[in-house]
């Protein structure tokens, strides 16, 4: 099939624990890819296991490994390789092999022949746990009601980016999730398309029932500070949504007690323990905005970025 451009690709893919799936996501990049420029980004997040020395063993010139220092996580080893890249078009996927590369042309055509921005893909048939389901279900009703943006699936990690839009999204925090919302933020016109899904190959999943809290965190910040963000709302902004949870729980449950069953409410203690927890928990999501600003501001005026480089391998040699 002739190339869709001449332009250079750079597909970017975050790598954590994910030895036995590497080589074979890389023979299908390079089976879906025939006739393009292209480059692979891995990011290993500081893999337990021997994720770099397979990346390495490969001796694969088109392949960049990016070795950061420590654990940060998705989204800044999603950053580092979004920096790094050098891409007209950039394309995101994750490294478990759920995310199928036969999908990148049909993408890339959207993206370069109909100018679209931003192309997202819509998983059919997922292959996922109902713990993985869950909170993307959360996710994706919460951005459609609050932010009117019709996107079906943000949680799907194939996407296709120009470099501008790419390179302005300036991730910080576990913004991963929303990535394509950022985008949205900064004016990107975007495309959705439907794309396969596959069970993963081998490994464990990363995700867990503690993200239906962090989704919950990340959105409320979106709504406060758009695209300012950094890790402190999800310790503060937890808790702060936990407390005030659970002081509107212990005041509903007083009103019942007063206008159902006609008992006085005013002397409980119960009443001042339910108003102290809503605003204890306002309070701590308030502080968390406030770090959120601090943080970035220090990033900002630092020039420096979240995240640090221990190495960069391409193909058998150090860059």
């Amino acid at each position: 099939m002739q190339p869709i451009t001449d332009s250079l690709l750079s597909i970017v893919v975050p790598l954590y624990n994910e030895e036995e799936n590497v080589v074979l996501l890389t023979q299908k990049i390079h089976e879906s890819l025939v006739g393009y420029q292209y480059q692979i980004i891995y990011i290993d997040d500081f893999s337990k296991d021997n994720t770099r020395k397979v990346v390495k063993n490969m001796n694969d010139d088109s392949v960049h490994l990016i070795e950061l220092k420590k654990n940060y996580g998705q989204s800044l080893a999603l950053a580092a390789g979004l920096d790094y890249a050098e891409g007209e078009y950039i394309i995101t996927m994750d490294g478990d092999l759920q995310n199928d590369p036969s999908d990148i042309p049909q993408m890339l055509n959207y993206a370069v022949n109909d100018d679209y921005d931003v192309v997202t893909g819509i998983r059919q048939k997922r292959k996922d746990s109902l713990v993985k389901k869950i909170p993307s279900k959360i996710a994706n009703f919460l951005v459609r009601r609050v932010t009117k943006l019709d996107i079906k699936d943000n949680g799907c990690a194939l996407k296709v980016f120009t470099k501008e839009i790419a390179k302005d999204l300036n991730l910080y925090g576990e913004m991963h999730r929303f990535i394509t919302l950022l985008a949205h933020l900064e004016g990107a016109q975007i495309k959705q398309v439907p794309v396969k899904h596959h069970a993963r190959h081998a490994g464990v999943s990363k995700y867990g029932l503690e993200r239906v809290f962090k989704v919950v965190a990340d959105m409320m910040l979106l709504l406060f500070i758009r695209k300012y963000f950094q890790r402190p709302i999800h310790l503060f902004g937890i808790f702060g949504f936990l407390m005030i949870l659970l002081g509107m729980f212990i005041n509903i449950y007083l009103l019942i007690v007063k206008y159902g069953f006609g008992e006085d409410i005013g002397t409980r203690p119960l009443l001042i323990f339910g108003l102290m927890f809503i605003l204890a928990g306002i309070q701590l999501f308030t502080i968390g905005i406030v770090m959120e600003l601090l943080i970035r501001t220090y990033y900002e005026s630092q020039k420096k970025r979240p995240y640090r480089i221990k190495k960069v391998t391409i193909g058998d040699g150090v860059a």
